[in-house]
């Protein structure tokens, strides 16, 4: 009895201790999904900038003494609660066929929120472990966690054709001085900045005295630095007006109707009706398969567009197209630019493909069908592309989704004017989707330094300064046109001229200043001892 008293001893306080250890870890993981959830609400619609702090700031705290595994574990909690509520909207896609996809909608959404959570879990790992075997300053230690996660958040948008999808960086968009950083490092560059400077409170917490006064002085610092160098920018004059005026055209035909034989007709009738309303322009666009079949092969189809075209003007139109081939017939979706002929100018076919949803990848292993109705998977285009077209300035086009994608717009070798962007946002009602979607467009004006323009099916269609400013706009579910001027462009950015490589030169920079600043701060100390010790 007296040896099973003290093995029950020994075992009681293992036990205690393993329980306690997992209710640290959970009560942890519970703070990073919370904290997570927040940072959606710092994203547009919604755009609250004091929370971005306050969910870094928690993340970076709640990480602090933990090893690898449990670190990661917390980064997947934060990553679940951000994508699962932030991307929450996929959902909305499933329901347009509801019969056929429904039941998946919410398995669905919930897989790719927890695969989308690994790049925060890698992030907090990484942190944690460099954290854990070198002791570091409050700055230094900052750096290593939004290096962590600029670095999980680029292979974000690269690994598996990429999903860039708010990035931590666009919870600046709203806010207009503080948005310009990314005409010099990009998106990603942008989102290394408000990381820092969003975990620099959460180490004033865990420091006292002079240090806390001196880390708190570093994020007012950090704020106030890139408002002044966005106020700058914004001051600096831009190019003359192209004088150039467009006509965007929002149709508003639900995705449900949209595809369906006896709607084909009304749906065309509601685009040439909005098209003719009284008003001069230069160029008509209408959004990404705003025509609900192959133009190219519809004379009858393109008459009629050419009779509501003025002489000089050009529509461009989002529209499928085929081509047959040795293999068989190739699908790609396409923007085509038409003349008052009706004869086809030019045009481009997309070239990042949305996964599941314009091609099912690994078809001969998966057999899934894909959301969007068609006779077959899209093929992908040969990359981005600048259009010239008559009495136009040059113009670049991003399809949908591809607009989500820093420095994989433009064609580096022919610089245009403009961004020309058709999507089709009608998958996702009116969720926050569509404004998230918008958040991207302007992230792409300002690291070009190009206005984009912008025509979706059911909204939210725009006209988008070179800044990044929203010069005009249709709301989701309006039907309607915008007749706008095309803004002007602005010089080639650092980020247009050389891309990612300025994400690299600032944090390379930064850790140098870091460095440098903590070398001299232990010099002035080791200074102080030999003198204190020599008086």
């Amino acid at each position: 009895m007296d040896q099973r008293a003290a093995s029950d001893q020994i075992v009681k306080p293992e036990i205690l201790n393993r329980i306690a250890l997992l209710h640290r870890l959970l009560s942890r993981m519970t703070l990073g999904f919370v904290a997570g959830a927040l940072t959606v609400l710092t994203f547009p619609p919604f755009s609250l900038l004091l929370l971005v702090p306050v969910a870094y700031s928690a993340l970076f705290v709640g990480l602090r003494g933990l090893s690898f595994g449990r670190a990661f574990l917390v980064g997947w909690a934060f990553g679940l609660g951000q994508f699962g509520f932030g991307i929450s909207w996929i959902a909305e896609s499933f329901y347009v066929e509801g019969e056929r996809f429904g039941a998946m909608a919410i398995p669905a959404v919930a897989g790719l929120s927890a695969g989308l959570a690994i790049f925060p879990a890698i992030a907090a790992a990484l942190f944690a472990e460099i954290a854990r075997r070198g002791a570091m300053g409050s700055l230094l230690a900052c750096l290593v966690f939004a290096t962590s996660w600029t670095v999980a958040e680029w292979l974000r948008g690269h690994v598996l054709t990429g999903f860039p999808w708010n990035l931590a960086g666009y919870a600046l968009v709203d806010y207009a001085a503080l948005r310009q950083t990314a005409a010099w490092v990009g998106s990603y560059g942008l989102s290394f900045l408000t990381v820092f400077v969003a975990a620099l409170p959460g180490a004033a917490v865990m420091t006292s005295g002079r240090q806390r006064l001196t880390v708190s002085l570093m994020a007012l610092a950090g704020i106030a630095t890139m408002w002044a160098v966005g106020t700058l920018r914004l001051q600096s004059d831009a190019q003359q007006p192209p004088g150039v005026d467009l006509r965007i055209v929002q149709g508003n035909i639900p995705q449900e109707e949209k595809w369906a034989p006896e709607n084909r007709e009304a749906t065309f009738a509601r685009y040439l009706e909005l098209s003719t309303q009284p008003g001069d322009f230069d160029v008509l666009l209408w959004p990404e398969t705003a025509f609900p079949g192959f133009l190219d092969e519809d004379t009858e189809a393109r008459d009629r567009i050419a009779a509501a075209l003025p002489d000089g003007r050009v529509l461009l139109t989002g529209v499928p197209d085929r081509v047959p081939s040795e293999d068989g017939t190739r699908y790609f979706n396409t923007v085509q630019a038409f003349g008052a002929t009706g004869r086809i100018l030019t045009g481009y076919a997309k070239h990042h493909l949305v996964p599941f949803g314009e091609y099912v990848p690994f078809r001969g292993w998966l057999p899934i069908e894909r959301l969007t109705a068609g006779l077959g998977d899209f093929t992908p285009g040969p990359g981005p592309r600048t259009l010239a077209l008559p009495g136009v300035p040059l113009v670049a086009v991003a399809i949908c989704y591809e607009i989500i994608f820093p420095g994989h717009v433009v064609d580096d070798l022919f610089r245009p004017d403009w961004i020309f962007n058709a999507t089709n946002d009608a998958w996702f009602g009116s969720s926050i989707g569509p404004e998230q979607h918008l958040a991207s467009a302007r992230m792409r004006a300002i690291e070009e330094g190009l206005p984009v323009i912008r025509a979706a099916n059911t909204g939210i269609s725009a006209v988008i300064d070179a800044n990044g400013e929203i010069v005009a706009r249709l709301e989701t579910g309006e039907t309607g046109i915008i007749d706008a001027s095309l803004p002007s462009a602005r010089p080639p950015t650092l980020y247009a001229s050389f891309g990612d490589w300025m994400l690299l030169a600032l944090i390379l920079a930064s850790w140098s200043w870091a460095m440098a600043t903590n070398a001299t701060a232990r010099y002035r100390r080791m200074r102080n001892t030999v003198m204190q010790r020599c008086g």
